[in-house]
């Protein structure tokens, strides 16, 4: 008599997952307390250099995209036997809403913002203005070469609206 989880000669193996999710307030001030989360999530296990900067580009990322008086974090660790994985969302974003319902995300900050000033008509001296910035630092925003401090961040996504990024863009 075969079991229930065989088919073909094929076995199935159930394999305990714990899931520890956590909301965090979308704030640089929030950023230690995410790390400790990590850290008590990962137990004794060292993250490699590249898995440390991977780990803190995700959070940067969904911090600037739920950067806001009232946006939030969502931080889920999936623990396996020898193995944890996270995921970071801002969670305002749904990812199980319709692919219609959402906005198309930019390839990077830069370009986000230069649609955003091209879709206004509005030149980079005047939006330099009204975010209080020198034009300087948004020719470097603009060009790629920095990208601005979660306070200015602020000011932009309440000038331009929610900044939108394509998963797997770095912010450095």
């Amino acid at each position: 008599m075969e079991s229930a989880g065989r088919s073909q000669g094929k076995s199935i193996e159930v394999v305990a997952v714990e899931i520890v999710t956590k909301i965090f307030p979308a704030r640089p001030s929030a950023v230690p307390r995410i790390r400790e989360f990590v850290q008590h999530c990962l137990g004794d296990a060292p993250l490699a250099d590249a898995e440390d900067r991977e780990i803190g580009n995700t959070i940067l990322r969904a911090l600037l995209t739920a950067a806001g008086p009232s946006g939030v974090l969502e931080v889920s660790c999936r623990k396996y036997p020898g193995r944890v994985e996270f995921d970071v969302l801002p969670s305002h974003v749904r990812p199980d809403a319709p692919a219609a319902a959402r906005p198309e995300p930019a390839a990077s900050f830069a370009d986000w913002l230069a649609e955003a000033l091209r879709s206004r008509g509005i030149s980079k001296e005047t939006a330099a203005e009204q975010l209080d910035v020198s034009a300087k630092t948004l020719t470097r925003w603009l060009g790629g070469q920095t990208e601005p401090r979660l306070r200015d961040l602020r000011r932009i996504e309440d000038r331009f609206g929610d900044v939108r990024l394509r998963r797997g863009t770095e912010v450095s």
